[in-house]
């Protein structure tokens, strides 16, 4: 699968769904660190990627108004290893199909 990280996702779990096969562009390698929500999720639709964010609100009103490829919004734990193993979950549960133009939480 393709994504994109937005700016607040630590990078350790990008190289954890590198090593699983995964292709992660984070977002300040394609767009400014002010850039707008809505240019965060056409950057990822024009790109057929998954957005995960730890930016809740912002994107679930982000998402009413923008066309998305699917959302992930990853919920901040106590270690990175608890976030990791829920994004792992989550792909193994839903798969490229339940990502794909929905929203989660992992």
């Amino acid at each position: 699968m393709r994504f994109l990280f937005d700016h607040d996702v630590p990078d350790d779990l990008a190289f954890a769904l590198e090593a699983l096969g995964h292709h992660v562009l984070k977002l300040r390698q394609a767009l400014s660190t002010t850039a707008p929500d809505d240019d965060v999720l056409r950057l990822a639709a024009e790109q057929d990627r998954v957005l995960i964010t730890c930016n809740r609100d912002d994107f679930l009103t982000a998402a009413k108004r923008v066309p998305h490829h699917g959302i992930v919004i990853l919920v901040r734990r106590k270690s990175r290893a608890l976030e990791r193993a829920a994004m792992v979950r989550l792909l193994d549960a839903a798969g490229e199909s339940g990502l794909r133009d929905n929203i989660n939480f992992a």
